[in-house]
């Protein structure tokens, strides 16, 4: 996913979050609303009704980041490209914090459903202009359609990793995490032939966008598997997510760049003496001092 903010350019920062705009955006933009300017009488419409997705879509990734932070964890960066959104979000890696932190953007389209509808019963109360109907119908539909395709259990769409969080806490991390990238390559199957019998350029864009995310899956769910066999030092913890870390030389020095085992050297490297600061979790990625990673109980003294 961090190549989608290649081509793309700030548009606005919001609670500490970035929201960026790829290129393309407005390329598709210009081809839809063409298309549909027979569904209104000014073009005019046509733009509000895109700009009315581009809001629905921002607000949905923006309740992902919020909710992110809400756990302690990091996002700070939000993508949009002509196929929806992207919020790079980075929770703990607990189970709970995951579920909250993808959830909370389809329910951000749940709680605009009673919105939009209210709105359009307005609209047709207040006003009869056929324009201003149809671009409220069109609105509300957008957000339930929108709803209901992402709550597919297809990774990496939000229903696949809302499953994926919920059989974490059953299965662990990275057999969840395995099981959900079948479903999402059995889903890409599914989704490439339903493109060749509608003939829809979109549908088979979007089987290839989930396609490379759950190969990407893939390789993580393989690591994190071989990492849950190694031996572990139970005289450290992580800080973040209490995992303690591997035994062996799985760290690898900035200066010369060769391998050690940071937790029996100190944080020195043994090679050319360099000293590091934090050490970090092959769990969860987060950094931490050393002193930091010793484990409250047994790091007591003996009486």
């Amino acid at each position: 996913m961090n190549g989608l903010r290649q081509g793309s350019f700030r548009l606005f920062r919001l609670a500490g979050i970035n929201v960026y705009l790829h290129w393309s955006w407005f390329v598709i933009a210009l081809l839809e609303i063409n298309t549909r300017q027979r569904a209104y009488s000014s073009p005019l419409w046509n733009v509000l009704e895109y700009l009315a997705l581009f809001a629905i879509v921002t607000t949905h990734e923006f309740g992902h980041a919020l909710a992110c932070r809400q756990v302690g964890g990091n996002a700070n960066q939000i993508v949009l490209w002509p196929l929806g959104g992207v919020a790079y979000v980075d929770p703990p890696p607990r189970p709970g914090a995951m579920l909250w932190s993808i959830a909370a953007g389809p329910l951000v389209n749940v709680a605009l459903v009673p919105v939009l509808s209210t709105l359009q019963a307005m609209g047709g109360q207040l006003s009869s202009a056929t324009d201003l109907n149809q671009f409220l119908w069109a609105v509300k539909w957008t957000n339930v359609f929108l709803l209901a395709f992402n709550m597919l259990p297809i990774y990496p769409l939000d229903g696949g990793q809302i499953l994926r969080s919920l059989l974490w806490f059953g299965l662990g991390r990275a057999r969840s995490l395995m099981v959900s990238v079948i479903l999402g390559f059995l889903g890409m199957a599914g989704m490439v032939g339903l493109a060749a019998w509608l003939h829809s350029v979109w549908l088979g864009v979007l089987a290839a966008f989930i396609l490379l995310n759950c190969w990407t899956g893939l390789q993580h769910a393989r690591v994190l598997l071989r990492m849950a066999k190694l031996s572990r030092r139970p005289e450290f913890s992580c800080p973040t997510c209490g995992a303690s870390p591997p035994i062996g030389a799985y760290w690898v020095c900035g200066g010369c760049r060769k391998p050690f085992d940071t937790f029996q050297t100190g944080a020195t490297c043994p090679h050319c003496r360099a000293q590091f600061s934090s050490t970090r979790c092959l769990d969860c990625g987060r950094l931490h001092s050393i002193d930091a990673w010793a484990s409250p109980v047994l790091a007591q003294p003996t009486l």
